[in-house]
């Protein structure tokens, strides 16, 4: 009897660790992320980033559309789960504008995580925050 129970122990540990594996989603910044940033909390600007991993880099783009924004620099430090994305764009009147988002990530195992912290272009700064949704 008690061989059969360690034995159902034993079984049911390496089924937990299976579905552990299948579980796993790839690297934590890929995916689609939606979200605002502005400089104050009533001045908000809607956007959607999307993220993958190539097997070496962080790749993407800002607000997919005729206006999209290709990631210039995306990096994840694991040790403290922080995000930093670089970006070149151009404003309304076509000068070159270089953003750089700061960001922590938070809920990580969850399928729902978010990334919140600050981001910048020249003398502009505000926070945003993100949460993928697939």
């Amino acid at each position: 009897m008690r061989l059969k129970v360690i034995g159902l122990l034993f079984l049911l540990a390496g089924a937990a660790a299976t579905l552990a594996i299948f579980a796993q989603e790839g690297h934590p910044l890929t995916g689609t992320w939606y979200g605002d940033w502005g400089p104050t909390p009533t001045h908000r600007n809607q956007i959607t980033v999307v993220m993958s991993w190539d097997g070496k880099n962080v790749t993407g783009i800002i607000n997919p559309g005729p206006d999209v924004i290709p990631i210039k620099v995306a990096t994840l430090d694991s040790t403290k789960w922080t995000v930093r994305i670089e970006a070149d764009a151009k404003d309304q009147q076509g000068h070159p504008v270089h953003f750089v988002a700061d960001g922590k990530l938070a809920n990580i195992g969850s399928y729902n995580r978010t990334i919140t912290g600050s981001w910048n272009h020249g003398a502009t700064k505000g926070d945003f925050k993100l949460r993928r949704d697939d």
